[in-house]
């Protein structure tokens, strides 16, 4: 079981210095590299407060000069927002950067908030036909002399400039959840990124299960490694994981408001949430954090990634992003590397 760490600059009050956020988060990615994690993942996000993070290979071209050791993903770029040409280009560039240690993880995307301003009339479908065009498409443009026909994109003969460091290319990882992502992705030859989100380990368990069943579909591709994403809090006593189950709660309420898409949004950031708005959530709750996440003292936490290293799954992603302080998720980040990650050595 291989461990990273799941970051963004996240916003939630315009009182917040941006250029503070940053730092804060360059400072828990070094605490990451030094304490001995594989990789460090961060997504793309337009517009949104919430997750500050226009290009990631920016953030990650950054980290490289930053860390030693730890591989730097894309904890995903967005498939529809990129040309093949200029993703394989630039990702090529990154790799070049970095020295080889660029992961390159792809998504269809997720908040219509960013469909609405970047591609207006993009729907799943639009954005899932896309990427499945996109990883082959630009795989042959880092072979090279690849000329493209689709049904999203055409152009004539190209070869991606520059080519990346790492051969045949960097590894590609696909956010898969429905068995058709699943197949897709193994029958590219892709790493598989998957999160449960809210849900409980009995998703965590389902989603290996169609993992397992798109690798048994095409048994003559080595099987790819796959990774579970987890929103993860090590706390010092049970009185300080209750209080993070509750942050996360108040996390997952923005988040579930910006997928809906329907509260007014000023500046960047969404309209507050009062109290009478978290409570009256449908399914989210503290209760259901403290159940669901991986929150709890070092051997709880301890006991549930072994399950999923049970199961199957080759790296466990800490999911740092949660409205914590920094001081509370530098805390969190310390006590996973100390405490829960020897027990896997």
């Amino acid at each position: 079981m291989k461990f990273s760490l799941f970051i963004h600059m996240e916003r939630v009050s315009a009182e917040e210095d941006q250029k503070q956020l940053y730092d804060e988060m360059i400072a828990l990615c070094r605490i990451a590299d030094e304490g001995g994690m594989h990789a460090i993942w961060t997504g793309e996000h337009h517009g949104m407060n919430f997750t500050i993070a226009p290009n990631p290979l920016l953030n990650l071209v950054d980290l490289a000069h930053r860390t030693k050791n730890v591989r730097l993903g894309t904890g995903t770029v967005i498939a529809p927002f990129w040309h093949p040409i200029r993703l394989a280009g630039e990702a090529a560039m990154a790799d070049i950067i970095t020295g080889g240690r660029l992961e390159l993880g792809i998504a269809r995307g997720a908040y219509n908030f960013e469909y609405e301003r970047l591609m207006p009339g993009m729907d799943a479908w639009g954005a899932g036909g896309r990427m499945r065009e996109l990883v082959p498409a630009i795989k042959a443009l880092w072979q090279g002399d690849y000329a493209h026909d689709g049904e999203y994109w055409q152009f004539p003969k190209t070869t991606s400039a520059p080519l990346p460091v790492q051969q045949p290319h960097p590894p590609i990882w696909v956010a898969a959840r429905d068995p058709n992502s699943h197949e897709f992705a193994v029958s590219q030859g892709c790493n598989v990124q998957v999160t449960p989100l809210h849900l409980g380990d009995e998703e965590v368990q389902s989603l290996m299960d169609r993992f397992n069943a798109a690798c048994a579909k095409f048994p003559e591709i080595a099987r790819p490694r796959i990774m579970v994403l987890r929103h993860t809090y090590v706390a010092d006593s049970e009185a300080d994981a209750q209080q993070g189950a509750e942050e996360l709660n108040m996390f997952y309420n923005y988040f579930g408001a910006w997928f809906k898409n329907e509260r007014p949004i000023s500046m960047g950031l969404i309209e507050t949430l009062t109290p009478e708005d978290v409570a009256a959530h449908p399914f989210y709750s503290a209760e259901a954090m403290r159940k669901n996440q991986i929150i709890g003292e070092a051997p709880e936490v301890i006991e549930r990634i072994k399950s999923y290293e049970a199961m199957g799954y080759d790296e466990f992603s800490f999911w740092i992003d949660s409205g914590m302080s920094f001081a509370r998720k530098k805390a969190s980040l310390e006590r996973f590397i100390r405490d829960v990650m020897p027990a896997f050595a």
